[in-house]
């Protein structure tokens, strides 16, 4: 690739992330949580029961940051720990009723991205950019 591609390459990732971070936060405005916090509950939500290390790591926060999430998700009702039945010194994450229903409709506003993104492009295209992106997802 030339200096000339790489500009726009380097262009465009900036323009995509800032579209959906734009978007994230669109999505967000109709909730009283952060777009990190509905990222939680989505992680949550897919990997229900789950730990608090691989929480964070899925989340790439510190474990301090994820302790001040999980807790204020907890206060609000989100959120619960439960006692891990395998080891009682740690505490499975796990959803409430309300946290729930937020994961469902995150979610759905995920897929509905995902299905506007993939309808931009040909069956190969579609493939060939989740390739991509899982490959890229696993380096940085």
């Amino acid at each position: 690739m030339n200096e000339k591609e790489l500009n726009q390459l380097s262009e465009t990732i900036i323009q995509f992330y800032e579209r959906l971070f734009s978007w994230e936060h669109a999505v967000a405005k109709n909730t009283s949580l952060s777009p990190q916090q509905n990222h939680t509950i989505e992680i949550i939500g897919h990997d229900c029961p789950i730990r608090m290390k691989p929480l964070a790591e899925k989340l790439s926060v510190t474990m301090g940051t994820l302790t001040v999430m999980i807790d204020r998700l907890e206060k609000t009702g989100y959120v619960c720990r439960k006692k891990d039945p395998e080891d009682g010194r740690g505490f499975n994450i796990m959803l409430t009723k309300r946290g729930e229903g937020i994961h469902k409709k995150h979610h759905a506003y995920h897929i509905k991205l995902a299905e506007d993104i993939i309808s931009l492009l040909d069956p190969k295209e579609a493939t060939n950019f989740l390739k991509a992106l899982i490959k890229i997802n696993r380096t940085i």
